[in-house]
């Protein structure tokens, strides 16, 4: 993987707490992934390997398109969903982020989010206030001990 786009998003925490260098569609992760899928499928000659009622070109042609996808500028670089309602609503408050908002922890604009991350706004209240660079510093550092040959450090694997 290419240093660019994870070094294009790793020092942006979006409107709602989400560090964007830990988001695989942001630090092309996924791009980089099915780049790396393609290459396997094609030296085991996987095509050989697949039942018939498997459409390998319609495979193909996904990997292709995954690899495709735009790289996220993040949020704070109008990146990310464009009908992000977080964003959408931190912005029409002139706001850096929501942990500024008092109506944060009854805001309905988090409900798709708190899926993924139950305890999203509670952790948003905790980074409010904190030295965003050595936080991301701290995250980049869990984040590739986390995912060493993964996320951000796909180019090292062969």
């Amino acid at each position: 993987m290419e240093a660019e786009p994870f070094e294009n998003v790793k020092n942006q925490i979006g409107f709602c707490g989400i560090w964007c260098g830990s988001c695989a569609a942001g630090n092309s992760a996924i791009q980089e992934l099915a780049r790396k899928f393609e290459e396997i499928v094609k030296k085991y000659e996987l095509e050989k390997w697949v039942p018939k009622e498997f459409d390998f070109n319609e495979f193909m042609k996904g990997l292709a398109c995954t690899q495709a996808m735009p790289l996220c500028l993040g949020c704070q670089k109008g990146g990310g969903p464009p009908t992000c309602q977080v964003r959408i609503c931190a912005l029409s408050k002139g706001m850096s982020d929501c942990s500024q908002c008092s109506q944060l922890m009854e805001c309905k604009s988090f409900e798709l989010l708190k899926e993924n991350y139950p305890k999203i706004k509670e952790d948003l209240k905790k980074i409010a206030g904190v030295d965003r660079k050595g936080l991301i510093e701290k995250w980049t550092s869990e984040l590739r001990t986390k995912w060493p040959h993964c996320i951000l450090s796909c180019a090292s694997v062969k």
